[in-house]
C-alpha cells in the first residue's frame, strides 16, 4: 500500500492505495463516489469518465496510484452552485434517461466545452464517441451540448459589443 493524495472535487484527499487498484475503484469502493460507473472495465463504454487535470479520462484504466497529487473531478465536483448550464441542457432536452451513462458524457462534454466552447456537430461527435449510450441514441445529447456552444458564441458577442 502507497498513501497518495487526490486533489477530489476541491478537497484534498489521502489515502492508501494498492499497486493494482484503479482509479475508479478507488473513487467507486474505497471514497463513495458513485457517479463514476463500472462498465466494461476496458475503457471501451466512457461510463467511468471522470476528469484528471481536466482531461476526460477513463478512470477504469488509471491506476490509483498514478494521479497522486493530480486534480480529479466527478459530477459532483462540476457544479459548484447548482446544475450548470450543460445539466441543465441535458434534463431539458432529455439526454439521458437510466442515468448510467449520464455522468461519463456530461464530463467528456465539459472537458470539451473548456477546451473549445464553440465546438460544431462534428467536434462534439468525436468528443463523444467513446461514450456508449443505449438509451436515447445520441441526437439529444449533441442537442444539448450544440445549445451551451450556441449559448458561449451569444456571450462572446455580447461581450465582444461591450468592449467596444
Amino acid at each position: 500500500m502507497k498513501e497518495i493524495t487526490l486533489h477530489l472535487n476541491g478537497e484534498v484527499r489521502r489515502i492508501a492505495v494498492a499497486p493494482h487498484e484503479t482509479l475508479l475503484e478507488v473513487l467507486r469502493e474505497r471514497l463513495g463516489i458513485t457517479t463514476p460507473k463500472s462498465g466494461c472495465g476496458r475503457g471501451d463504454c466512457g461510463a467511468c469518465t471522470v476528469l484528471l487535470e481536466g482531461k476526460a479520462v477513463r478512470s477504469c484504466l488509471i491506476l490509483a496510484i498514478e494521479t497522486d497529487g493530480q486534480r480529479v473531478t466527478t459530477l459532483e465536483g462540476i457544479g459548484e452552485d447548482g446544475p450548470t448550464a450543460l445539466q441543465q441542457e441535458f434534463v431539458k432536452r432529455n439526454a439521458f434517461q437510466c442515468g448510467f451513462c449520464a455522468s461519463g458524457i456530461v464530463l467528456a462534454a465539459s472537458a470539451l466545452l473548456k477546451e473549445n466552447p464553440q465546438p460544431n456537430e462534428g467536434e462534439i461527435r468525436e468528443a463523444l464517441a467513446g461514450n456508449l449510450c443505449r438509451c436515447t441514441g445520441y441526437e439529444p445529447i449533441v442537442a444539448a451540448v450544440r445549445a451551451v456552444a450556441r449559448r458561449n458564441a451569444g456571450k462572446k458577442r455580447v461581450a465582444k459589443r461591450a468592449r467596444s
